[in-house]
């Protein structure tokens, strides 16, 4: 049994806490044996669960990664390795393909966002058709301010650099491929900004 091997089989997902980012590996042994614990975690939340201000009776899927992420939030701040590791593996369980969420610290536990890789770098063509969630245009200074909030920063991941992008259709955070450089990793997001700027103003670019 090869080490490689093992290393291979890690699944894992990114962890952005404000402006900090890590990666949390989660063995594939552990999502078999954490399935009871896994159940009685659904089970509490079947009956509702506070979410900052708001009561949600029947959280769904995305939902119960978000108090997940919550809870990893809070074994990050005790260094409580096993919980991290499995509250990781819970969201890696309930969302095929998600690589990272963005924990929110501020007591809003809906506004942890939820990140999937597809191909942010080229921020989300389809979303050219103009803006489908803003019906009007918006001013230079409003779009730019909500460019910001659609482009995130660029944070690093092991040693490499990624930025997330938010697709206007489905409000999904789509984050970029790896970049070696920070530099790179800068130059890529402030064409996404600017391209999330024209969708904006209605500006042909």
């Amino acid at each position: 049994m090869p080490p490689a091997e093992n290393r291979i089989k890690l699944m894992k997902l990114n962890i952005i806490v404000d402006e900090r980012a890590l990666a949390v590996d989660v063995p594939p042994h552990m999502l078999r044996e954490a399935e009871d614990f896994y159940r009685k975690m659904d089970s509490d939340m079947d009956h509702g669960w506070q979410m900052g201000p708001e009561f949600i009776e029947n959280p769904d899927k995305e939902q119960r990664c978000q108090i997940a992420a919550n809870k990893l939030l809070t074994s990050l701040s005790t260094a409580n390795e096993t919980m991290i590791t499995l509250m990781a593996g819970y969201i890696l369980k309930q969302l095929p393909g998600i690589t990272g969420v963005r924990i929110d610290t501020a007591g809003e536990m809906l506004h942890t966002e939820l990140l999937y890789e597809k191909s942010a770098n080229a921020a989300p063509a389809t979303a050219s058709a103009p803006a489908a969630s803003r019906a009007q245009k918006l001013g230079k200074l409003e779009a730019m301010e909500q460019a910001g909030k659609d482009v995130t920063k660029v944070y690093k991941v092991g040693k490499s650099h990624r930025f997330a992008v938010r697709d206007l259709k489905t409000g999904e955070w789509l984050e970029s491929g790896p970049m070696e450089t920070e530099q790179e990793a800068y130059e890529k997001r402030m064409q996404a900004y600017k391209r999330r700027l024209d969708e904006l103003t209605g500006s042909s670019g």
